[in-house]
């Protein structure tokens, strides 16, 4: 057994943020990897595919140079729950590694969840949409609610403020403790989050499985989000990833269409607006049969209003 830097999330104030005495140097030892079980909740659902290969190529030349972070599996001896470090074991999965180095702490539930959320939070590949649901999560975590009541102490700050209206002393020390986590994390104020993050969670369900998978922009997705019609939307998401379309272009295309749609309704309105002059002045009223299949049209067109 030797020892090696346990590198934790390196943020500012980490250690404070998670109350918990962090050694400098760890333990680390060598176990079998069918040993190691992911964490029933994990914080990401996507893997770049290119990137993980690239990183199975680097460890196959140079092995695994940073400790996996694990806790002892509850109820099972010998076993382990992987904390941190589940795209170094994916990537030695992929080039078939019996065994990998480990670090092992006794953490808490909440312990092993905040620095999952915490490292993955620093990964570049992590998309905005994954990255906002796991701040979400975690300032759940530290302030004992659920992600959903975040989102409701933040717009409660904001309408406040908006109102020059003071905040109740439980409101001001929940907004603190946010205020602390984004200033540990490095990025983000409640505010800038509440504006520039939040609305991504109110997007069409296809566009937020593209986000989390990471193959579109955020930026891009909300502009796409214009789109009601789902299978126009499908479409346009399919043609923007396929071609990587940059975002003046999705603007361009949403433009032709728009027009597009304009020109077909404006048709159908000078269409309406001459049928009806011609109603006014046509003999057909004359004719009973031609009468009678007008009245049922008007029904339908009635019936079509409603």
């Amino acid at each position: 057994m030797v020892k090696k830097t346990l590198e934790l999330p390196r943020m500012r104030g980490i250690q404070d943020l998670l109350s918990i005495n962090i050694d400098v140097e760890s333990p680390t030892t060598t176990i079998s990897i069918d040993k190691i079980r992911l964490p029933a909740k994990q914080a990401r659902r996507y893997f770049d595919v290119e990137k993980l290969n690239h990183l199975a190529q680097s460890i196959q030349e140079h092995g695994i140079l940073q400790p996996l972070l694990v806790r002892p599996f509850s109820g099972v001896s010998g076993e382990y729950e992987l904390v941190a470090g589940e795209r170094r074991l994916r990537a030695a999965q992929i080039i078939g590694l019996k065994e990998v180095p480990i670090i092992s702490k006794d953490l808490s539930d909440i312990q092993r969840s905040q620095i999952t959320l915490l490292e993955n939070l620093q990964r570049e590949d992590l998309s905005p949409l994954e990255e906002t649901e796991g701040i979400l999560e975690l300032l759940g975590i530290q302030l004992d609610v659920a992600p959903s009541d975040i989102i409701s102490i933040l717009n409660q700050a904001a309408n406040n403020k908006r109102r020059n209206l003071e905040l109740t002393e439980n409101v001001f020390r929940q907004i603190e403790t946010i205020e602390k986590v984004f200033s540990t994390i490095g990025k983000f104020s409640a505010e800038s989050f509440r504006t520039s993050r939040l609305p991504l969670l109110n997007l069409p369900g296809d566009l937020l499985d593209v986000l989390r998978q990471g193959k579109l922009q955020y930026t891009k997705a909300k502009v796409i989000a214009q789109v009601k019609d789902e299978g126009k939307r499908n479409e346009l998401i399919n043609k923007a990833i396929s071609d990587n379309l940059s975002l003046n272009e999705i603007k361009q295309l949403l433009k032709i269409s728009k027009s597009a749609e304009t020109t077909i309704e404006e048709t159908l309105r000078t269409r309406y607006t001459g049928i009806a002059k011609r109603l006014k002045n046509t003999k057909v009223w004359e004719d009973v049969k031609k009468t009678k299949k007008l009245e049922k049209l008007l029904k339908d067109l009635e019936e079509l209003l409603d």
